[in-house]
């Protein structure tokens, strides 16, 4: 089996893909520092749930936004699981894509990730929505050249703000306000709208942009633990993809595989 390892700014998924298909996942936060004997410790343990052991794993893939993870998950990859890791953008896991862009080298992993991954299951234009600790929005063409997008405050970030620098307002929960009423008649509804509805309409006005500019129909598919969140507003995802960047990673390989 194939272990895929995404490695975000604040959370690691660590994902068993068994022909081509997810089996498990696990997340734990990320630390740089994190040594391969810890990652060992706490994988062996989730892999004996699924009735595994280390000799299970056949290949290791890295996609990370975290350059110094690389190390010690190389450890982990040779001394545990003794399988081989390629890392996604480097050696035989090169971008298959255009990157299109000025600074191609700055392109993080996960958003060629999430290009190659949506290109592969979708034709003409896209625009992908991931919502991590950051929310960036990534244009792919027709041709499936990652063309640019944007970064945007991550709205975790965004209510840590809020929250941080003021003295009085409280902690809240991240969630839709429970009517459509826009006036809060509480503190904490007050915040709750700003937070949810301000990020709803910054997001359609980002995408409302990206459409035209881009000047063809455009499909918009939004991935990210809290995509669910703005699922249920009408026409502003086409669709919702847990799994874009693991499918991605997933695809990586195989080329890795190939070469």
């Amino acid at each position: 089996m194939l272990l895929a390892v995404d490695v975000g700014n604040t959370n690691m998924v660590f994902a068993l893909v068994e022909q081509g298909q997810v089996r498990a996942r696990w997340r734990i936060a990320t630390e740089a520092r994190r040594t391969a004997d810890e990652y060992a410790v706490w994988l062996k343990q989730l892999l004996e749930l699924e009735g595994l052991g280390f000799e299970a794993i056949g290949a290791v893939i890295v996609g990370t936004v975290v350059p110094r993870a690389i190390h010690n998950l190389s450890l982990l990859a040779s001394q545990y699981c003794k399988a081989e890791m390629v890392v996604a953008g480097q050696g035989r896991a090169s971008w298959p894509l255009a990157l299109d862009v000025d600074e191609p080298q700055s392109v993080g992993a996960d958003r060629a990730l999430n290009a190659i991954a949506a290109h592969a299951a979708h034709e003409g234009d896209l625009v992908i929505v991931d919502f991590g600790t950051a929310t960036t929005f990534d244009v792919v063409d027709y041709s499936g050249a990652y063309k640019g997008g944007i970064i945007a405050p991550g709205i975790n970030l965004s209510l840590d703000a809020l929250t941080g620098k003021t003295a009085q307002l409280p902690r809240i929960a991240i969630e839709e306000p429970g009517d459509d009423s826009v006036i809060g008649t509480t503190t904490a509804s007050q915040m709750q709208i700003g937070v949810y509805w301000g990020y709803v309409a910054m997001i359609e006005g980002l995408l409302a942009r990206l459409k035209a500019e881009i000047g063809r129909p455009a499909k918009v598919i939004a991935t990210g633990g809290l995509a669910a969140l703005f699922d249920e507003i009408d026409g502003l995802f086409d669709e919702v993809d847990f799994e874009l960047t693991l499918r991605g990673l997933v695809l990586m390989h195989e080329q890795a595989v190939r070469a």
